[in-house]
């Protein structure tokens, strides 16, 4: 469960913010006013005076940028380059673990194909092998 949490987990809620909130309205930084409680208030008006301004986007719209990208010493998930262990067993589950994600990995790229908008961030090849911040 540790592992799922500080990976896969962080992968799903972390990549793809700006895909989805780099559209302002999708994900506002803030709001002006309150929202609408009852169905058919909002107008145009409203809205807009309600959206943040230009400067609280571009900073939101910023940093949801910076935190969608991968790290500079990206290591996916399943790789490790410090070599901890010397025994069988612990070696043997390691290359297991390895050859699930590579047909993992195999399935979803192969299902993206066919997707006019792939969906790439639960491939292993793209999840960090721990949260990097």
């Amino acid at each position: 469960m540790v592992i799922f949490t500080g990976s896969a987990q962080h992968a799903a809620v972390n990549t793809g913010q700006f895909d989805y909130g780099g559209w302002m309205p999708n994900m506002a930084t803030s709001l002006q006013l309150p929202p609408p409680t009852k169905k058919g208030e909002a107008t145009e008006e409203t809205m807009l005076k309600t959206l943040p301004d230009v400067n609280t986007t571009v900073q939101g719209m910023a940093t949801l940028w910076l935190l969608s990208q991968q790290s500079s010493d990206f290591v996916p998930l399943g790789q490790y380059p410090e070599d901890h262990f010397s025994e069988e067993t612990p070696r043997e589950m390691i290359k297991n673990f390895q050859k699930e994600l590579e047909a993992l990995s195999a399935a979803i790229k192969e299902r993206n194909k066919d997707l006019n908008v792939p969906y790439t961030y639960m491939d292993p090849e793209e999840i960090e092998n721990s949260v990097a911040i």
